[in-house]
């Protein structure tokens, strides 16, 4: 008894039936209510389907506690071993075995660091533990995006408005034309070309991702706010560029004595490989979970004013899953539970194998699609379809720059503006 007792005093209680980061649904100005998913249910099934969805969310978050938070700080440590050893496997370029490991370790590091660590914890997936370690509002990653961008372009806009073409930015990155309700431009024949170097180079792309140097050209961002954005990628591009490719090859010059003048070049170019298996691993899991063919868009009109169903089911069928053994999800982030990671984006993504059973039996029993299947298979289905729509379109309303396709542009930004000014008329 006595032994339970000081258990107590010295244990943190862990409650997190209060914790709550999830995105909202979809609401606008008008009366009109959304109609995604009555091609498929009914409006009372969809409520049916977003009562137990929420049932299941919140019975996972009472049942989280003290083996959720040894998970994460296990992942934490072994991520952190993985880059110490790292390091000093590529101070090691006199022997190639211990050279290589040392890539390979490194590389993981910053995988895990990514992917299972920085990408759920800035999610607000452990802000229930008060750890200011991962603390999602603190918390930094290793990556030239500065997270306080990332955060507003991917768990804000690309989280609540999930492949809502004009709002998910995240719909090709303003790259790609990766859906067919995407308008084509010429340099949408390179769609493969580029697809593979943002892939190479896919933290730097993110990055840029962020900045959202559109919305400033458009007029939809103030100077001050696209300054600041750029002031702060610049500042953390300058420390991981440091950190990765200055700090520990200017170390490495001890090396040259014994090993010759290639030593800090060997240094950092096995930090630059590390990183290239980074995003190369990042870049594989995300397309596979957003582009295969099968995933769908919306349009905002017929999205806004959404239920809480029609939320869930967006997601849905905006998401596909990676299968494959536990070592691959954890690598992944649990991320390879992308429809899992959407209905759920702050609960703990080592939760996701378990509700997936849930989920998958519910979307069985209301008929839904549950579109999974191993990395090669939607690996594939992401090449074709950035093959086939990199093709031009001939439809001229599909053209980005014909007539036609400007004239309906101009014409739904009109009605857009006529509703507004109406609402606010209304208002006044």
């Amino acid at each position: 008894m006595s032994h339970k007792r000081t258990l107590s005093r010295t244990a943190p209680v862990y409650d997190a039936t209060g914790h709550d980061e999830a995105p909202r649904p979809l609401v606008g100005d008008t009366d009109r209510e959304a109609t995604i998913g009555l091609d498929i249910m009914s409006r009372e099934e969809l409520d049916s389907f977003g009562t137990e969805l929420d049932a299941l969310r919140l019975r996972t978050l009472e049942s989280l506690g003290q083996a959720d938070a040894n998970y994460i700080r296990r992942v934490i440590r072994i991520q952190q071993w993985s880059e110490i050893l790292g390091r000093i496997g590529i101070f090691t370029p006199f022997f190639w075995p211990t050279f290589v490991a040392g890539i390979v370790l490194l590389g993981l590091s910053k995988i895990l660091e990514n992917m299972e660590i920085g990408h759920n914890v800035m999610h607000g997936q452990y802000d229930w533990m008060n750890d200011p370690l991962i603390d999602g509002k603190r918390y930094e990653w290793d990556n030239v995006a500065p997270a306080q961008d990332w955060k507003h372009g991917h768990n804000y806009l690309h989280h609540t408005y999930t492949n809502i073409h004009g709002m998910d930015k995240d719909i090709g990155y303003g790259l790609l034309r990766i859906d067919e309700a995407q308008p084509w431009y010429p340099n949408h024949r390179f769609n493969l070309p580029a697809a593979t170097l943002l892939m190479l180079f896919f933290e730097w792309g993110v990055m840029y991702h962020g900045l959202e140097l559109g919305d400033y050209l458009k007029g939809d961002m103030s100077k001050e706010e696209f300054v600041a954005r750029k002031k702060r990628a610049m500042a953390k591009t300058r420390r991981q560029v440091f950190k990765d490719y200055v700090a520990f090859p200017v170390l490495a010059i001890a090396l040259v004595p014994v090993v010759g003048w290639w030593a800090p070049l060997a240094v950092l170019g096995a930090t630059f490989a590390a990183n290239i298996i980074r995003n190369i691993w990042t870049f594989l899991i995300i397309f596979c979970g957003h582009f295969p063919a099968e995933v769908q868009t919306f349009d905002e009109e017929e999205a806004t004013n959404e239920s809480r169903g029609q939320w869930y089911l967006r997601q849905l069928l905006g998401s596909a899953n990676i299968s494959g053994s536990r070592p691959f999800h954890i690598l992944s982030g649990n991320l390879s539970h992308q429809i899992e990671h959407h209905l759920f984006p702050d609960i703990p993504a080592r939760r996701y194998p378990e509700v997936a059973r849930e989920i998958r039996d519910i979307c069985e029993r209301h008929g839904l699609p549950y579109n999974t299947g191993r990395m090669s298979k939607q690996l594939l289905s992401v090449a074709r379809q950035l093959a086939a729509y990199g093709s031009k379109p001939s439809d001229p309303y599909l053209q980005g720059n014909s007539p036609e396709s400007k004239a309906l542009r101009r014409a739904k930004r009109e009605a857009a503006r006529a509703a507004t000014e109406g609402a606010e008329h209304l208002t006044a």
